[in-house]
């Protein structure tokens, strides 16, 4: 599937939102025959975004209480994206901690909750295109030590080996 060969290949690459820079981590891939996807029961306003072009952001609201970003993976009307859970952060790190009251750098954007807030990602950058803005993802290098392993933090498709990580990176959400 090509969005499992994004989620692993967006490991090493950037995403970039104004003055600050986090290298990806970790990832999740969503497909749309996925009991875990928000596309999974078919488009509802919620997920919308989701069943757009490929390199679109899909944000939205969970646990009643933060953000999550994904990048659209597919055709447009096919469903998949792919989760950012982690990054390293790279440039804006002093904006980044304020935005998120920390100075563990380490757990500045261990999570999907942590980086957007950190990011300064808001529901208002759901649905837009990711190439040439202020909100962009810019290609990094290469990497080989990828860990595939089963996702966090859901309960349905558990089984399923959809997380990515970099092996030896300390800004991992969790091992």
């Amino acid at each position: 599937a090509p969005t499992i060969s994004i989620a692993k290949s967006l490991l090493g690459c950037y995403l970039i939102n104004g003055k600050c820079v986090g290298k990806i981590v970790e990832t999740e891939a969503y497909l749309f025959d996925d009991p875990a996807s928000h596309s999974f029961k078919g488009k509802t306003k919620r997920n919308e975004a989701m069943f757009g072009e490929a390199g679109t952001a899909y944000v939205y609201f969970i646990y009643g209480n933060h953000y999550c970003f994904n990048i659209v993976t597919n055709k447009k009307e096919i469903g998949e994206a792919v989760l950012i859970r982690a990054l390293e952060p790279v440039e804006g790190i002093k904006l980044m901690k304020n935005r998120r009251g920390t100075y563990d750098l380490k757990n500045l954007c261990a999570g999907p909750g942590k980086l957007v807030e950190a990011m300064g990602i808001s529901k208002e950058d759901n649905g837009k295109d990711l190439l040439n803005r202020k909100l962009r993802i810019e290609k990094g290098r290469k990497v080989k030590n990828i860990v595939q392993c089963e996702r966090i933090g859901i309960t349905k498709g558990t089984e399923l080996p959809h997380r990515f990580y970099i092996e030896d990176s300390e800004f991992v959400s969790k091992r």
